[in-house]
């Protein structure tokens, strides 16, 4: 369940023409903080598609949820009829957000310095895969975390995080961007709107920065080495254990039966299998109850 967000957006309207996933959860949050959202459409290009989103087709749970709140506008930006559509919205913009390539943005007459001209008030954010000059190659979240080194094995992560950091990232350019547009205005005057790139590849960079900075190298604190935060199995499931401070580790190994002393041991492989066989005796439930008690960072997974 989502908390509720101050409608800080209030009277701000955004129109997005970005499918698929970061998007459109960055629009969801923005309509959640007050914004009137409204999301362009193309037609649905088969018959069973209920959408021109290919999300609306392939997960159409996640497509409703994301665009609760948002009004939906079908146009085909190739034609005439779609494009005045366009304009009409783009009139009445604060904030434009775009999924497409450059050259794409460039073939339907939208790039920044034809939107700039046309529409001078208006911010644009632009929702690439990768940055600058990169901008053109084909990409998605697995190639930008692959990219990054967040790819452990054959196994595929359990989430989009590239595609979701995109959207907080997007979330937060639709901040800054009204932000300096409300500095920079002055008696009235409205003041001339920006350019934002938002590159998935960089939001992958930007979640990979604890590994770049060693944190969660193998054998490090919390890249397995302390026997306090770590994953173990358990009688009927597993658990993950967080007792990484100096006063969680001593109440687990307190739990565990060990003496306070044994935490100058907590990086080495002989406390891991201390603290792997007590975890092993017990079941989910026992070491909830544990945890309730001594305050221990610890969640079980049965």
């Amino acid at each position: 369940m989502m908390s509720h967000n101050t409608p800080v957006l209030s009277g701000i309207r955004i129109l997005s023409l970005a499918l698929n996933l970061p998007g459109p959860a960055a629009l969801m949050r923005c309509q959640q903080m007050g914004a009137e959202c409204v999301k362009l459409e193309p037609p649905a290009n088969l018959p069973h598609n209920s959408s021109g989103d290919p999300m609306g087709s392939y997960q159409p749970n996640a497509y409703q949820t994301m665009h609760q709140g948002v009004r939906l506008v079908v146009a085909d930006l190739k034609s005439t009829d779609g494009q005045n559509i366009l304009h009409q919205e783009l009139s009445q913009s604060h904030i434009l957000i775009t999924s497409f390539r450059p050259s794409a943005m460039r073939k339907l007459g939208l790039d920044w310095e034809t939107l700039h001209q046309r529409y001078p008030h208006l911010n644009q954010i632009a929702i690439v895969g990768s940055p600058g000059a990169r901008a053109e190659e084909p990409g998605h979240d697995l190639t930008y975390m692959a990219e990054n080194d967040l790819i452990t094995g054959l196994n595929l992560p359990p989430s989009l995080y590239a595609d979701m950091a995109g959207s907080l990232l997007t979330t937060e350019a639709v901040l800054q961007l009204l932000l300096a547009q409300q500095k920079n205005s002055s008696a009235g005057e409205v003041a001339a709107g920006q350019y934002k790139e938002i590159a998935l590849s960089d939001a992958a960079a930007y979640l990979a920065l604890p590994r770049h900075w060693g944190l969660t190298t193998p054998g490090e604190a919390v890249g397995g080495g302390h026997a306090g935060y770590n994953v173990y199995a358990c009688l009927d499931g597993r658990v993950a254990i967080a007792a990484l401070e100096p006063h969680f580790a001593l109440r687990l190994l307190q739990a565990a039966g060990q003496e306070p002393s044994a935490i100058a041991q907590i990086m080495q492989s002989s406390m891991h299998e201390t603290i792997a066989k007590w975890v092993a005796l017990h079941s989910c439930s026992q070491l909830e109850n544990i945890a309730h008690t001594l305050d221990i960072p610890l969640h079980t997974l049965k």
